[in-house]
């Protein structure tokens, strides 16, 4: 299981809340109203920038354990996260597909009370030959 730890920088200004950043992975940003809520927001989008990153075939950002200059009112917070479980995560939520069948058919479908969810599911592996869940692909 992947460990990655990146340093954030937590920026505090005249408005309320906390700005953070990561220096090491360019565009990703997050912000919180205070620092728990800034770290766990923080720690939320290197997971998705991460998988963003992965799903469009990039590589992992190069990571450095020089100190970025920071200004006065920042602080430098390393952060770990587990892509990995967060990726299995992502790839086994359940999503909402629309299927078109006749009515009748539903109907009878209803009555002998058969989950059309569970039905599809496994007709789809029958299908595409799939026993287990495959490594990286849910």
């Amino acid at each position: 299981m992947r460990k990655l730890t990146y340093l954030a920088v937590f920026e505090t200004d005249e408005g309320p809340g906390i700005s953070v950043f990561f220096p090491d992975v360019p565009g990703c940003v997050s912000c919180g109203d205070n620092f728990d809520h800034a770290f766990e927001m923080a720690k939320e989008a290197l997971l998705l920038h991460l998988y963003g990153m992965e799903t469009e075939g990039e590589q992992e950002p190069f990571r450095t354990d020089k100190l970025p200059k920071i200004e006065a009112g920042c602080m430098v917070v390393p952060i770990t996260v587990f892509p990995d479980v967060f990726n299995d995560e992502i790839n086994n939520r359940r999503v909402k597909t629309t299927v078109t069948i006749p009515k009748w058919l539903k109907s009878v479908a209803e009555v002998e009370d058969v989950n059309l969810s569970r039905l599809l599911e496994s007709a789809l592996k029958e299908t595409l030959g799939i026993t287990n869940k495959p490594g990286g692909v849910q």
